[in-house]
């Protein structure tokens, strides 16, 4: 049994206590609209522990930067302001200098010190952002800072680019009379393929973190979370998660709690934390734009974790492969031929692949497609029940180790081809 209970009806941050938000509609898109949300500032009454974790990308955009250098620096975090439709990336030193104005004009107007603010963009590159129209909008939001969950539900609105639908979770974690919250809200739908973490995710908490622990439990969250999923496989300039904990439930949280028998706090909001990652990577796959299908990706019987990871991203990220899923064609061997060119070892002899059911851990029985070498095509009629549903499971197996990865991937289809060929 999960040591949590998730929120039916969630608002966002401001489910946690001691969060407000609101969001504003600027034009930042420059199109003439006054009736699309597009920033959004968020604080935290509470001072607030944090962690990132951020692309490594050659051209990660200003706010990046910023919000590395603020968080390294940083002793207490109250909160950030975000805007869409701009990414502010390579925009040279204007774009520096206009995201630290945002940063700071944001803290300002919240009362609190430049130093504890953090910014994200999220959005088009190369482009300068309209500096008067967020200036304005930052004042306006910020005057209309609220706890209730309008507030929380209009952050995951304004973040939106090319999604579909917000992303957003809500769990407690019952402890010793009490409880702890964890929420979280995320924004991605193409320019998916991380290496750190997803395009923005925004996650608070009233959990009591000691300096050290936030960092520690989001990478390890993020590991098998945000970073094992793909939609297009590129990266974005803005990759970005980001961990605020304001203590305000009083329920300390450190690695050497607990009592007991009971499962300690640090294990449970761990779990938690993990869940509410998992979940936010997982609708992100799933309103990847214009998908029709998610495909989990097993690899497991590698050598090592990296080996089973690259053969899963090469498997994840063929364009031969993703056609095929989109056309519910059972065409294994160009999954074996992505799985042969990634540069890891692998003996046919000793390599067994099958389809099943979505998730991995259902029951359900693994259709055998290729064994040992030798091919089974006595179950094509049930590999294509399996891979005409909207979500199935593949699972390689090496037979070279014990280690594996599972990946979130999607299929490629002509809608996305025909919305990403213009702006």
């Amino acid at each position: 049994m999960l040591p949590f209970i998730e929120e039916s009806n969630p608002s966002g941050l401001t489910d946690v206590p001691g969060f407000q938000a609101a969001a504003v509609a600027c034009d930042i898109r420059e199109q003439g609209r006054n009736d699309r949300l597009d920033l959004a500032v968020v604080r935290s009454t509470p001072p607030c522990r944090g962690a990132g974790v951020f692309t490594p990308h050659a051209f990660a955009a200003p706010p990046v930067s910023l919000c590395r250098e603020t968080i390294a620096g940083a002793t207490e975090l109250r909160g950030f302001v975000v805007n869409s439709g701009n990414a502010n990336a390579c925009t040279g030193e204007q774009g520096v200098a206009d995201a630290r104005a945002m940063r700071d004009a944001a803290a300002v107007a919240c009362g609190v010190d430049p130093s504890t603010f953090l910014i994200c963009s999220t959005g088009r590159i190369g482009r300068p952002l309209p500096m008067p129209r967020i200036l304005s909008g930052i004042d306006e939001a910020a005057q209309a800072l609220t706890p209730e969950p309008e507030g929380g539900r209009g952050v995951a609105r304004a973040i939106l680019t090319s999604d579909s639908r917000e992303k957003l979770i809500t769990i407690r974690l019952p402890w010793e009379g009490t409880h702890v919250t964890i929420a979280g809200m995320a924004k991605g739908a193409g320019m998916i393929e991380p290496n750190m973490a997803t395009m923005l995710a925004f996650i608070a908490t009233d959990a009591d973190l000691p300096a050290g622990a936030a960092q520690q439990s989001l990478h390890s969250a993020v590991a098998d979370t945000f970073n094992a999923i793909t939609v297009d496989g590129d990266q974005s300039t803005n990759d970005s998660v980001l961990l605020f904990a304001n203590a305000a439930s009083g329920v300390r949280v450190e690695p050497t709690s607990g009592k007991g028998g009971s499962i300690p706090i640090w294990d449970a909001f761990c779990t938690g934390l993990q869940h509410v990652c998992r979940q936010l990577a997982d609708r992100i796959v799933s309103d990847g734009e214009k998908i029709t299908k998610v495909v989990q990706v097993v690899v497991r019987g590698a050598g090592s974790r990296r080996d089973a990871e690259t053969v899963a991203r090469a498997i994840g990220n063929s364009l031969l492969v993703k056609t095929s899923w989109f056309g519910c064609d059972p065409n294994w061997g160009r999954v074996l031929d992505a799985a042969g060119y990634a540069g890891v070892p692998i003996d046919p002899k000793r390599t067994r692949m099958f389809y099943k059911r979505y998730p991995i851990e259902i029951d359900g029985s693994e259709i055998p497609v290729f064994i040992l070498g030798e091919p089974t095509p006595e179950h094509l009629d049930a590999w294509r029940k399996v891979v005409r549903e909207s979500r199935f499971t593949i699972v390689l197996d090496l037979g070279s180790g014990s280690e594996s990865f599972v990946l979130l991937a999607t299929d490629l289809t002509d809608g996305y081809v025909q919305f990403n060929k213009s702006e």
